[in-house]
């Protein structure tokens, strides 16, 4: 059986539909402070606090564990910056007591959801998983931190493990059962349809001074679907008996803020009101991914990479769902 930790959001969400359309065995773990019970489709589901070791035990001694694929790390990296404490204790400290639970009942894997955010400032684009860890935000930080408690741990006690290192995952479930409804939002595609929508006044550009051809920030992006399929080919691998190893998942082509706004415009038939605003902390000017490494190694190729495809998949979701999940 396989064990979602953070199965009742936005990228987990998805993560657990996919796996059940291959025949797996799935559980849920989720606290819900920030998923959504009606985003689970089918599996059970165990409420709990990553950082509560009871409620660890409770689950990994009620079902026989293969492997755990963890989403359940706190991911803004604006509010890492106003709040660092609260990610060091939910990131750090929950991928500790997950690590210590996993080697106290014999979990042999974990597929773990790292970022592009390890990278910091990027030296060369597009990045390969080769590039020095130099975060320049205390989300990026945590999740370096976690990376090398999932390589130590396996050097110690035996833990398989890959880290998949995200660049900007997008778009929604291709059937539309399924879409991203984080409170508060803080990713850009979302915000900008929130814009088209009426959902709010404007979107904002957060810095025109980078040095990229328009001067704003350029981001590589990657349909949420095509996360979930690497995370089912790592499985496959972790089967096969890789022990720990680590992968960027991104397209390798970079889009600027501002060519995303203008490629939602195209999608919703509209202009978007957009207005413009100093950079904010820790944000690099360029993150795009070398892929390389998983498309030759895990066998990944992404089904849906054009930009335009996330938008209208995101869109068509939140037309369809006007208040999320609460619709």
């Amino acid at each position: 059986m396989i064990l979602v930790i953070g199965g009742a959001g936005y990228i987990g969400s998805h993560m657990v539909k996919y796996l059940c359309q291959k025949g797996e065995q799935v559980v849920v773990l989720d606290n819900f402070s920030t998923g959504h019970r009606q985003a689970v489709l089918g599996s059970p589901v165990e409420q709990g606090d990553l950082r509560d070791s009871e409620t660890l035990n409770r689950v990994f001694r009620k079902y026989d564990i293969e492997c755990v694929m963890h989403f359940a790390a706190f991911i803004f990296a604006g509010e890492s910056m106003r709040d660092p404490a609260k990610y060091y204790d939910n990131n750090v400290l929950g991928c500790l007591r997950l690590m210590e639970a996993m080697r106290l009942h014999g979990v042999p894997q974990i597929i773990f959801s790292s970022t592009a955010a390890v990278y910091g400032e990027p030296m060369a684009v597009p990045i390969p998983e080769t590039h020095p860890l130099n975060p320049t935000n205390t989300y990026g930080e945590t999740k370096r931190v976690m990376e090398g408690m999932l390589r130590w741990y396996g050097q110690a006690y035996g833990i398989r493990s890959i880290a998949l290192r995200y660049f900007n995952a997008a778009g929604a479930d291709p059937d539309g059962e399924l879409g991203e409804d984080h409170r508060p939002e803080e990713h850009l595609i979302p915000l900008t349809l929130f814009a088209a929508l009426g959902r709010r006044e404007s979107i904002a550009v957060f810095g025109t001074d980078y040095d990229t051809p328009d001067g704003s920030c350029i981001r590589d992006y990657v349909h949420v679907w095509d996360l979930c399929e690497a995370h089912y080919l790592a499985l496959q691998r972790l089967r096969a008996g890789a022990s720990f190893e680590v992968y960027n998942l991104g397209n390798g082509q970079g889009y600027s803020v501002l060519e995303v706004i203008r490629a939602a415009e195209q999608v919703v038939g509209k202009p978007i009101p957009t207005v413009y605003a100093s950079r904010r902390a820790g944000d690099p000017a360029r993150l795009v991914a070398s892929s390389e490494n998983a498309r030759s190694l895990l066998g990944w190729q992404p089904r849906y990479p054009a930009l335009e495809t996330m938008i209208e998949h995101a869109y068509r979701w939140f037309v369809a769902h006007p208040n999320g999940y609460e619709a």
